[in-house]
């Protein structure tokens, strides 16, 4: 079983009905007729997002991205596949890949779509889903409007707040000041304030949140960690904190 497979084992739930299922049509039905998969596999085991309907969510929400300009070419298919190379390793690429490729044929109903996430996914599952989308948009080293104001789109449909969505998009496209919105702070505060938000941050951004996603995608969840530590090591080093 490849690691697409095994998202598959670990659980589509909620992702089997709704606009989400019917995007994915028989191309599911083909790929579990050629994997093992236990008769859990369909229902999470608790409240929380499971491997698999995390995965097939952010193929979905992907792909609605990578049409937002109304062409997708090679090249963003060859960027897509290398990010899940380096993310999951080559065999989770290429299965990824050849779904994706089929999503990308399918008009997507993107706010349906995305408010079957909202109802279905824990929030700290969700806000790694926008940490990905903007991952992938900017795989190429380049800032796409369309892509951008489409991933912004998805955000306010999934019910990510403001400024969270803030926060992640200046991981990525950095601002006037950047490192203050990644702590969502005015820079107007206090050094107690900075203090605070760092460890409100930490908490909210930190991997053990989505470690019910599995190791595959806590490794993106790590680097998102890792922003708010860099934003919060240049604010203490521009205000000679301690």
């Amino acid at each position: 079983m490849g690691y697409f497979g095994k998202w598959i084992g670990g659980g589509l739930g909620w992702v089997m009905g709704g606009p989400i299922g019917g995007l994915l049509g028989f191309l599911v039905g083909s790929m579990i007729d050629n994997t093992t998969v236990p008769s859990s596999a369909y229902t999470a085991q608790d409240n929380r997002t499971t491997p698999g309907a995390f995965g097939i969510s952010l193929l979905v929400l992907i792909a609605a991205v990578m049409k937002a300009d109304g062409k997708v070419v090679k090249s963003e298919l060859d960027y897509v596949k290398q990010f899940f190379d380096r993310q999951f390793g080559r065999n989770s690429a290429g299965e990824a890949t050849r779904m994706l490729r089929d999503l990308l044929q399918q008009d997507i109903p993107l706010r349906d779509v995305c408010q079957q996430i909202s109802r279905n996914m824990d929030y700290s599952s969700r806000l790694q889903l926008m940490h990905l989308l903007f991952n992938v948009s900017l795989a190429d080293g380049k800032v796409h409007p369309s892509e951008i104001e489409v991933i912004e789109k998805i955000s306010g449909y999934i019910g990510i707040a403001s400024s969270d969505y803030l926060s992640i998009k200046n991981m990525f496209i950095p601002g006037t000041d950047s490192s203050y919105k990644i702590l969502e702070l005015d820079p107007s505060a206090t050094d107690e304030e900075v203090k605070k938000a760092y460890r409100r941050m930490a908490m909210k951004y930190h991997p053990d949140k989505v470690i019910h996603l599995g190791e595959d995608f806590k490794k993106a969840a790590d680097e998102k960690f890792k922003k708010v530590n860099e934003a919060y090591e240049r604010i203490k080093n521009e205000r000679n904190l301690p």
